[in-house]
């Protein structure tokens, strides 16, 4: 049994049903000393209140990253939305380094516009200012880009938080029978939106380079099979449905192939699917088990798992030449390889003593890191910034998703208000 939601009626879902994917923050982790901010509740130009607190959405984005420490609303001593209505001196005296003002504005009855400012207390200047314009339906997605703008203007690197996140979650009826639900959210697990729902598991969800579809893996029809769905229409297809394995299905970089695991000539291996013909050429033969390809940034070579030495390691395919050479050797488990932006910087999975860990591994200096200290840790996800892994683990006997910086200094988990969560993919950034 299973039902499609199309993103497009989105809002007819019962709020029940959403409930069962909607995560929660929990903060576990963060610098030393992070940086003050204070973020002002913006102004409102519009009849009554505002569809969205927009400041409290980039408080709590800022706050997640686990590097700025927002002052809180009641330490303020004013509510400025201008610049000729902010006394620096007022936010010296609780020790604010940035403010953050702004205003939104309603401008046809259908669009929405956010006009923010950022100011330096201690040079008592303005050192960033920006306008994002959008649907009135997505003030939070226009708040996030807000955030974003600001962490970049303070960090140096991109902001993430205007992404979202695809995962699966998982619970039981009264009759102890799974439910899985195919789950798109805002990158700080709001707005919830159920893609699929089957009493059949979905594993290995990915995003194409533009964001635009995703692809995945149902048991629908009683075996694994590759599906792609368009988010806006909600249009599916089915690609694969091949006795025995039809699994990890990634979009190419120029999103015009597919890499996939199919085992429908003998042992499980590497297939290439060009998305406009569906022909499929076999990458990998081997009698090992060649399995969890993704693409270099690049998309002129695939990092994959492979036994083929006994262990599970992670190995590179380059597509021009055919050429296989081994990635990792330190331990003997690295496995799920997902690679940066930065073509630099590899999320996996390393064993350390009988415990599975999320480790990056550096191409080019070779140096692993293991970045988590739990015991059961999977399905890692890089951040399009390349600054935070997402993945899933355990607590308390349930699956909850976890996020850790690439550096190891913030970590944060995100678990479901209801059920499990598991299989996160983290989104290209959106246009």
């Amino acid at each position: 049994m299973h039902f499609l939601v199309a993103v497009v009626i989105t809002l007819c879902l019962t709020a029940a049903n959403a409930a069962y994917g909607q995560l929660q923050i929990e903060i576990t982790k963060g610098i030393d000393n992070p940086t003050p901010i204070a973020i002002v509740p913006f102004g409102w130009g519009g009849a009554g209140s505002s569809p969205e607190d927009v400041a409290r959405i980039i408080d709590s984005d800022l706050a997640r990253s686990g590097q700025f420490a927002p002052v809180s609303r009641r330490d303020m001593l004013s509510y400025p939305t201008t610049a000729g209505e902010i006394f620096f001196r007022d936010w010296r005296a609780i020790n604010s380094d940035y403010v953050l003002i702004g205003r939104a504005d309603p401008l046809d009855g259908q669009r929405i516009g956010l006009d923010w400012e950022l100011f330096d207390t201690t040079r008592q200047q303005q050192i960033a200012a920006g306008n994002v314009v959008g649907p009135a339906s997505e003030v939070r997605m226009l708040a996030h880009k807000v955030a974003d703008a600001v962490y970049q203007k303070l960090t140096g690197i991109p902001g993430a938080f205007a992404t979202r996140l695809l995962y699966v979650s998982v619970t039981r009826n009264p009759s102890d029978k799974d439910f899985y639900r195919l789950t798109l959210a805002d990158s700080d697990g709001a707005r919830p939106i159920v893609l699929l729902e089957s009493r059949e598991p979905i594993l290995a969800p990915s995003w194409s380079p533009d964001g635009n579809e995703v692809a995945y893996v149902s048991f629908e029809t009683t075996r694994p099979a590759i599906y792609r769905q368009n988010l806006r229409t909600g249009a599916r297809e089915q690609l694969t449905n091949f006795k025995g394995l039809n699994n990890s299905p990634v979009f190419s970089p120029d999103g015009n192939s597919m890499a996939m695991v199919l085992s429908k000539d003998g042992s499980p291996d590497i297939y290439l699917m060009n998305m406009a013909s569906k022909r499929l050429t076999r990458l990998t033969q081997h009698y090992a088990i060649d399995t969890e390809p993704t693409w270099m940034p690049d998309g002129k070579s695939l990092l994959f798992t492979s036994d083929r030495g006994g262990r599970p390691q992670i190995y590179r395919y380059e597509l021009k030449t055919g050429a296989i050479t081994r990635v990792t050797f330190e331990g003997r488990y690295n496995a799920r390889a997902r690679v940066a932006q930065d073509g630099r910087n590899v999320a996996l999975v390393h064993q350390q003593d009988g415990a599975y860990h999320i480790a990056v591994f550096d191409l080019v200096t070779e140096r692993l890191t293991v970045l988590t200290a739990t015991n059961l840790d999977e399905s890692p996800s890089i951040a399009p910034n390349g600054s935070v892994v997402l993945y899933a683990t355990k607590r308390g006997g349930k699956s909850i998703l976890g996020a850790v910086a690439v550096d190891g200094g913030v970590s944060f988990n995100l678990p479901a208000r209801e059920g499990d969560v598991q299989e996160p993919a983290w989104s290209p950034f959106m246009p």
